[in-house]
């Protein structure tokens, strides 16, 4: 079974490529670089629908299409097309050696489920023109399918023996509790990033001179059913609605940041979990510095992209500490 374990880190390492990718993508204004779907105006690659770019420059030259943008949305596409056809070779492999695996094929088909979905919301993502609700269930979809991989190369990877390891049960309950955090402060992130409101409080760690700026407008700012830039009644989305997603966003991130923090410090003292609570404070002290980076130096492209990639990286040492911790 070594080619399927290998098979499974392949595909691992190609997701993570993939969720930076798409956050390239969707940080570089690309996301309607081709406004159709699997294609490119119905073609392979943007140069056989050059006609088609150059017509729409025409129109509007500082419109969401231009070639650039086009090849950044098709390389996007075409790496998670790639992807899918991985997962789905990983499931088919599980199926058919469902005896010699370690859990059975029940996790490789569920993975094939959600990168079916995920195909869907990439679809969707182009033709509903960026609608915030979908690209952020995009973004976590993203985020979903690379622990759901790297929990199934753990998996088949075997569990170390629990002579090295000291007992932990008392452990699972918060490591569970750092897992759900990371996840919603994600999903928040990509709230924040899919409503351009990254930039609404430019200064840190106040925000528009404020511990809490007066009149923010959580209603409007965390109502799902809308276009972008609106809110559900087709009125722009005000300054006051994207300070709330920021300054919400900064909120769980210092709840992120006491209680993982807190958690590290904790594995750092608990035999055999040392190298754990390294990597998981590392990580999160680099995303902590990440993210205020982004904010003083007016999000660049290169800063916000590892922003998403350190999420990724993360959420999956949380992952990796989950299984261990787990299964141990």
């Amino acid at each position: 079974m070594s080619f399927y374990r290998n098979l499974i880190l392949a595909t691992l390492i190609l997701a993570f490529g993939v969720v930076s990718l798409g956050a390239y993508v969707r940080l570089s204004d690309a996301g309607l670089g081709c406004p159709d779907w699997p294609g490119c105006y119905g073609k392979i690659t943007p140069t056989h629908a050059a006609e088609h770019i150059e017509a729409e420059l025409a129109v509007s030259p500082d419109g969401p299409v231009s070639h650039a943008k086009a090849w950044k949305e098709m390389v996007h596409r075409y790496f998670a097309g790639t992807l899918g056809l991985l997962v789905l070779a990983i499931a088919v492999l599980a199926w058919r050696q469902r005896r010699d695996t370690r859990g059975g094929p029940m996790l490789p088909t569920l993975l094939f489920c959600l990168i079916v979905f995920q195909a869907l919301l990439g679809m969707w993502t182009v033709t509903l023109l960026l609608k915030p609700v979908v690209v952020t269930a995009h973004l976590l979809g993203g985020m979903a399918t690379l622990a759901l991989l790297l929990w199934l190369w753990l998996r088949e990877r075997g569990v170390a023996t629990q002579a090295y390891y000291a007992r932990v049960e008392h452990l699972r309950g918060p490591v569970t509790l750092a897992l759900v955090l990371v996840a919603v402060q994600i999903a928040l992130g990509g709230w924040v990033s899919t409503n351009y409101a990254a930039l609404a409080c430019t200064d840190f760690p106040l925000c528009q001179g404020q511990w809490v700026p007066q009149g923010m407008d959580f209603e409007h700012a965390f109502t799902l059913r809308r276009e972008l830039g609106e809110t559900a009644s087709g009125e722009p989305l005000s300054l006051a609605s994207l300070t709330a997603i920021h300054w919400v966003h900064r909120a769980m991130a210092l709840i992120v940041f006491v209680y993982v923090g807190w958690l590290a410090i904790r594995l750092l003292r608990t035999p055999g979990y040392v190298c754990f609570g390294m990597a998981v404070g590392g990580l999160l002290c680099v995303q902590v510095a990440l993210g205020i980076g982004n904010v003083l130096f007016s999000l660049p492209l290169g800063l916000a992209v590892a922003h998403n990639a350190g999420a990724a990286l993360l959420l999956a040492s949380v992952v990796w500490l989950n299984h261990r911790v787990w299964r141990t």
